[in-house]
């Protein structure tokens, strides 16, 4: 039989900070300077200029590859999808696959991520648009995009 004991110190130890289903994000990631997102102007110049196509993939890649993915800042991250529509919105649907083809694994994920996040806010005409690009991009990259998509903790 045990014994009656008035020793509390078993009562101080935090059993949760062991359950493998407690989820912290991650604090040091933002000790680094937060990211700004794309630059709208350069952003703009890529779209206003002759070669069409070959800006508007340009500014497509510009636009992935300075994406606020870490940033906890949602003002930014507002701002980075109204430019990221901007591009996508600006692509005729023949051209989209040529665009999508440009991208590498990395910059389609994020792609898609802004696709689903412009399915969150739809606009005049941009649910169609979306639709069309969201084919491409499954086209391209397959069911393990979404799946990467929806799975992943940073969002845009």
């Amino acid at each position: 039989m045990s014994k009656n004991t008035s020793s509390s110190a078993f009562r101080k130890i935090d059993v949760d900070q062991y359950n493998e289903d407690n989820y912290k994000e991650d604090e040091c990631g933002e000790s680094q300077s937060p990211p700004v997102g794309p630059d709208e102007k350069e952003i703009i110049n890529f779209l206003n200029q002759y070669p069409f196509i070959k800006n508007s993939i340009e500014a497509l890649k510009t636009v992935l590859r300075n994406a606020p993915i870490s940033s906890r800042n949602q003002m930014v991250k507002d701002a980075a999808l109204n430019i990221v529509m901007q591009v996508l919105l600006s692509v005729k649907s023949a051209q989209i696959e040529e665009a999508v083809n440009a991208l590498d694994r990395d910059q389609l994920d994020i792609l898609m991520k802004y696709i689903y996040r412009g399915f969150e806010t739809p606009s005049e005409g941009s649910s169609g648009q979306l639709l069309a690009w969201h084919e491409k991009v499954h086209a391209v990259a397959g069911v393990g995009c979404i799946v990467r998509v929806l799975t992943d903790k940073k969002r845009v």
